[in-house]
């Protein structure tokens, strides 16, 4: 009975999961021109450098100086961008390796 319950209940947590991870992409994801505007908008952060990425993905870094919050951004070529990660305390390096420091 104990097995039976465990399933039920570790099944649930898996359609749970799934729906979120459905929402989460979805929500993360509209026409490049929307996604640069909000950044803009909601945290003041501009384009700061571009690459490209795996199947021929528009890779961009954006990031505010007033408040420090970063994102990263991927366009894909029909033109959908979708956020890949964002945080806060950006800083720019100068890329000067010290001694001892991980490489």
């Amino acid at each position: 009975m104990q097995k039976l319950l465990f399933a039920l209940s570790l099944g649930f947590g898996v359609v749970i999961m799934m729906a979120q991870h459905s929402t989460a992409q979805t929500r993360n994801c509209a026409t490049r021109g929307k996604v640069v505007e909000s950044l803009n908008d909601q945290y003041g952060e501009t384009r700061r450098s571009i690459g490209l990425g795996q199947n021929n993905g528009v890779v961009e870094l954006y990031t505010s100086d007033n408040t420090g919050t970063w994102t990263i951004l991927v366009t894909l070529p029909n033109g959908m961008s979708c956020l890949m990660a964002a945080g806060d305390a950006f800083e720019f390096t100068d890329n000067t390796v010290q001694r001892g420091a991980p490489t």
